[in-house]
């Protein structure tokens, strides 16, 4: 067909479609195609693809865009004759071009309604085109290609893609050969035209279903082992990032997913061999066997992550030599960790390494149980503990001693080493397992009761973690009972099958969370991560007034580098910003609840202030995944959990990095700012502020200061013996009575550090928290302040 035959077919649909009494430079709206059959669909999809890059009028275009729109949500069939043009257009694109999406015609094929067509002469012109060229990607595609042109033309293909590829390469082209024309189709989809880029998980759950396929990927990864292991032994020469070629990195990545995705039994012993191999030379040079194969299998981590590959990833960050490693590590570790929060199946295994559980030698009783491990070193005993780290003690006939032996270091040096490395592996373990079960929040993660009390309360790992943690059990359909195993000392009965998840406050009546922080502050229980003191954030009416987008945390001056930093640190992902070109503005995002909704907070870079750079907040929006594209979607149809857990995220950037915090902004002399900082220091209390003044109501009477201290409104009133001190609850600002002058106090490098000084019992870290306190203790005694600078101020106008 003519492209003025496909261009005229396309306007009369159009026009049958919106509005035949229209001309047809007019703008009518967008098409409903609707009404159209499958194979008007298909043939229009041939029309809409040939037409390509071709300048057509607006109204055309837009029927093109409405049309693969319908194809992407209805996957019609398509005619045979369908699919032979759609063949005879890609042959047209190589020629006119220089490209074309072969997987188009192989999802053609599969979707072909009758007998498929001879394609066999624009198979042969398509391979040949690519094989001409100096790269050749998705050779997937073009396999299941070559398979259509017949024998020779699929031998001549398959010799093509692995010269010089090496031995994996040629493992992995001979097995997509081997495959049914149907089979080469789907697995089409998973092929990638680079390391950078990832199908949509649909495509890898194709794979990982095909025995095969899975077979190939289980053979390349031991192929892998194997070679490392040789390399390290000196059977193969050393050479800097030459272990594998890039495709073979590529082959090796998409091997690791499926096996990712199918969780395979013997995949975490071979990674335990993997990576060091890859990541640490057999000599003491600082270079890397296969830099390029390390950074791969972080990215297969990002999008199927397991607890064992997380852990080996931090195990060789610490060990690996080259210095510029552990950053790009540190940057992907945060997606890793975000993603394995999602992947709810998987996210809480922990091994128990050879750990028993023990008594409490103060309580005596489970709820006092730790993680034990003894090993003999002569005349002395290594004793492991796991709270809420690991630590490594030393014991002589029962007696505890203050350092490792000498006889130990001198005599037994490798099991010193071998118990060092667990005791890191196993801190290892314990942030995955935290961050894991924080981050699920998002997807309302739901365990079985049985799994749960065997493999979490129960594993002499987690148990000191998960036990402070609140629980909720459907002890009966549709009947949830919280518990904190902590302080309940025996867990509640019921069915190995009843559900289990994390307690989270916005579930809850405001009664059962004030009851809830009761017990933790008189049971001194500090629990691994803010849950019970955990903020809320519920849509407001100016939310739902402007409908798709919040202003909350819009129109905030900010530390751009200690914002871009928490980005990395939460999980989020953003360009780094700069007064570039393009530099000026981003959308960091994070994507939530299993990968079905993604937040976005806009900022703006603003300016340099010295050697400081700032920005500005703007809007948060949410999107919606909607068969595999994300769709802008009303907060009012975002779920509460996901919206109070992304807008707590986004308090935190804001909160932290607001130069409202920052004391050195009083004296600047720009308005602008200058204003932002008056108006903003000492207002209204955020979501954590809130929460942090609850927190103070439950710690003052505790404290030996508590008869000077008083809460009012957004403050802490603090009565010293020379002024009375007003600290605000948000950005632990000074103000001095009776004139309400400013006070600043810069901190002590280590004070505010979240955990209090040893003495104060804080039922979670926060740094606000801590330093406000800190302040509190310093000005109630304000007699004693030895420090000049704050005490001209605090003289200046009593």
């Amino acid at each position: 067909m003519s492209y003025d035959a496909l261009t005229g077919l396309a306007a009369r649909l159009l026009r049958a479609l919106t509005h035949p009494d229209r001309p047809f430079g007019d703008e009518p709206g967008n098409p409903d195609l609707s009404q159209v059959s499958d194979e008007e669909l298909g043939t229009l999809f041939v029309a809409a693809h040939r037409i390509g890059a071709v300048p057509v009028p607006p109204a055309v275009r837009r029927l093109c865009f409405a049309v693969e729109g319908a194809v992407r949500e209805r996957q019609p069939r398509y005619t045979p004759d369908a699919c032979r043009r759609m063949f005879e257009v890609l042959v047209e694109h190589c020629e006119e071009h220089g490209r074309a999406d072969l997987t188009l015609g192989l999802d053609f094929l599969h979707h072909c309604t009758g007998p498929l067509p001879d394609v066999s002469v624009q198979a042969r012109s398509l391979v040949g085109f690519w094989l001409g060229q100096d790269t050749v990607r998705r050779p997937y595609a073009l396999l299941g290609v070559a398979a259509l042109a017949g024998e020779p033309t699929l031998r001549e293909t398959m010799e093509h893609l692995t010269r010089n590829m090496g031995p994996i390469v040629t493992d992995e082209i001979a097995a997509i050969a081997g495959l049914t024309p149907a089979e080469q189709r789907q697995l089409s989809g998973i092929d990638r035209e680079d390391r950078f880029t990832t199908p949509h998980a649909d495509m890898w759950r194709t794979a990982a279903d095909n025995p095969a396929y899975a077979a190939f990927a289980r053979r390349a990864l031991e192929a892998a082992a194997a070679r490392t292991d040789a390399i390290r032994a000196g059977e193969i020469p050393y050479r800097a990032d030459k272990a594998f070629t890039d495709r073979e990195v590529m082959s090796l990545g998409q091997a690791l997913r499926v096996a990712l995705l199918r969780d395979e039994p013997w995949l975490p012993e071979l990674i335990e061999r993997l990576l060091p191999g890859i990541a640490l030379a057999p000599t003491t040079a600082r270079t890397l066997p296969s830099q390029a194969m390390l950074y791969e299998v972080v990215r297969a981590a990002e999008e199927f992550p397991t607890p064992e590959l997380v852990t080996a990833i931090r195990t060789v960050r610490r060990t690996v030599r080259h210095a510029g490693v552990p950053r790009q590590l540190d940057k992907q570790l945060k997606k890793v960790e975000a993603a394995l929060a999602e992947r709810t199946e998987v996210a809480l295994r922990l091994p128990r390494l050879g750990f028993e559980t023990v008594a409490g030698t103060e309580t005596g009783t489970v709820s006092g149980a730790s993680g034990v491990m003894r090993r003999t070193a002569g005349d002395y005993e290594a004793v492991l503990t796991v709270t809420d780290t690991a630590t490594l003690t030393w014991e002589k006939e029962g007696r505890p001693l203050r350092s490792v032996p000498a006889p130990v270091r001198r005599e037994h040096p490798a099991l010193l080493k071998e118990l060092r490395e667990l005791v890191k592996r196993v801190d290892a373990h314990l942030v995955t397992l935290v961050r894991a079960l924080e981050g699920g929040f998002t997807g309302d993660a739901v365990h079985s009761y049985g799994r749960w009390r065997t493999e979490l309360a129960g594993h002499p790992l987690a148990r000191t973690l998960v036990r402070r943690l609140i629980w909720e059990i459907e002890v009966a359909p549709g009947d949830w009972r919280a518990v904190l195993p902590e302080t309940d000392g025996h867990l509640p009965d019921a069915p190995d099958d009843a559900r289990v998840r994390l307690w989270h406050p916005l579930r809850s009546d405001p009664d059962t969370v004030r009851a809830w922080r009761d017990l933790l502050t008189e049971r001194c229980v500090r629990q691994p991560f803010k849950q019970a003191f955990r903020e809320i954030y519920l849509l407001t009416p100016a939310e739902e007034q402007t409908r798709v987008y919040s202003n909350r945390f819009a129109a905030h001056l900010v530390h751009y580098r200690r914002m871009f930093a928490l980005f990395r640190a939460r999980g989020w992902s953003s360009r780094l910003l700069g007064h570039w070109d393009c530099g000026d503005g981003d959308a960091a995002d994070r994507v939530l609840a299993a990968g079905a909704w993604r937040v976005r907070f806009f900022h703006t870079w603003s300016d340099y202030s010295g050697d400081d750079e700032l920005a500005s907040t703007d809007q948060v929006r949410f999107d919606r995944r909607e068969e595999g594209d994300w769709r802008e979607a009303p907060l009012a149809e975002v779920p509460p959990l996901v919206f109070s857990e992304a807008m707590r995220d986004v308090d935190l950037f804001v909160g932290v990095t607001s130069i409202v915090a920052d004391p050195a902004w009083t004296d600047l002399g720009e308005e602008r700012r200058a204003a932002y900082w008056r108006s903003n220091t000492f207002g209204d209390l955020t979501a954590s502020a809130e929460v942090r003044r609850e927190a103070l109501e439950r710690i003052l009477p505790r404290l030996r200061i508590a008869d000077r201290c008083s809460l009012d409104g957004r403050f802490l009133v603090v009565r010293g013996d020379l002024r009375t001190y007003r600290i605000h609850l948000g950005s632990a600002n000074v103000l001095m009575e009776p004139n309400d002058a400013y006070l600043c106090i810069v901190p002590a490098r280590g004070k505010g550090d979240g955990k209090g000084d040893g003495k104060v019992f804080l039922p979670f870290e926060d740094e606000r928290l801590s330093l406000i306190l800190s302040k509190a203790f310093l000005l109630a005694a304000d007699t004693e302040i030895t420090d000049e600078s704050i005490l001209v101020q605090i003289k200046r106008g009593a």
